[in-house]
């Protein structure tokens, strides 16, 4: 993976889990799902290869 590339799945993930953070503490405690989400596409990513920010990054800058 390209260090573009990375920095962008990491800033996305990194801008889920915080979204995720203020929304559970201001707007209602399910929102900390999130959180859950956001850490198992990052364990499925590690074992499939496959991950949806790098597809979005492919699409939006690597045309």
């Amino acid at each position: 993976m390209s260090g573009r590339k990375e920095r962008f799945v990491r800033a996305v993930a990194g801008t889920v889990i915080l979204i995720g953070f203020v929304l559970g503490w201001f707007v209602n405690d399910l929102f900390f799902l999130i959180h859950v989400f956001a850490g198992l596409n990052l364990l499925q990513s590690s074992v499939t290869g496959f991950c949806p920010p790098e597809k979005i990054y492919e699409r939006l800058f690597a045309g």
